[in-house]
């Protein structure tokens, strides 16, 4: 049994993976929602949805999530959302993922652990960000071979990306590309030189992209 001060919290768009840590409270009002438990035909309880603001990240179909309870490995495991939005974790089955942020689904998974053992405390980790049409989606425009967003994963690189789009294309002039990257509310330019990355194996140039990053491969000029 566990018994620890409960706390919330959850990760931002970073490099390192999206983390949620979700507690229960000394009380809780009930809440309406019902997922079932494995092995129980009685539905758990389960935390509505909050409102989530502009930077948290909703999970999609074909994400890889990291759940992690606190002292109890038997109960932590990794798992992809699957195509009808949910999730099966050791005593838990059938949990809506989809749609909700890391902290959400934390808390929801945390009422549900709630009848086997004392205040869990539930991380809910991002590894795998599947969706291109995701806001943690790499984009990359201008001179590629197929410019296209790419899903972030965590260590995506460069050559990664650029793998991914069939390379450059013949007009490129990858030692101007950039990237394009958001930080701290300010839009930065990063200088990546795709040419000598591409042409000359200078693995220096291979940085590892973060998500939500923009790859702009300008052409020649003529």
């Amino acid at each position: 049994m566990i018994s620890a001060r409960n706390l919330f919290f959850a990760g931002g768009l970073a490099l390192a993976p999206f983390v949620a840590n979700a507690q229960a409270p000394a009380t809780e009002a009930p809440s309406t929602e019902a997922p079932l438990v494995a092995g129980s035909q009685t539905p758990v309880t389960e935390a509505p949805p909050m409102m989530a603001s502009a930077n948290d990240y909703v999970i999609g179909t074909g994400d890889q999530l990291q759940v992690f309870v606190w002292r109890n490995p038997d109960l932590s495991a990794t798992v992809p959302v699957r195509p009808d939005g949910k999730i099966t974790t050791p005593l838990v089955q059938d949990m809506q993922a989809q749609g909700r942020t890391p902290s959400e689904l934390a808390a929801n998974l945390r009422t549900a652990l709630a009848q086997y053992i004392k205040e869990p405390i539930v991380n809910v980790v991002v590894r795998e960000f599947a969706s291109a049409r995701s806001t943690a989606a790499i984009r990359v425009i201008g001179a590629a071979t197929a410019p296209k967003a790419v899903p972030y994963r965590t260590g995506i690189t460069a050559l990664d990306v650029l793998v991914e789009v069939g390379g450059l294309t013949p007009y490129a002039s990858g030692n101007r590309a950039q990237i394009i990257r958001n930080v701290d509310g300010k839009t930065t330019a990063i200088p990546l030189r795709l040419s000598d990355l591409m042409n000359s194996g200078k693995l220096k140039a291979n940085v590892e992209l973060k998500p939500g990053d923009i790859i702009r491969i300008p052409q020649r000029a003529f």
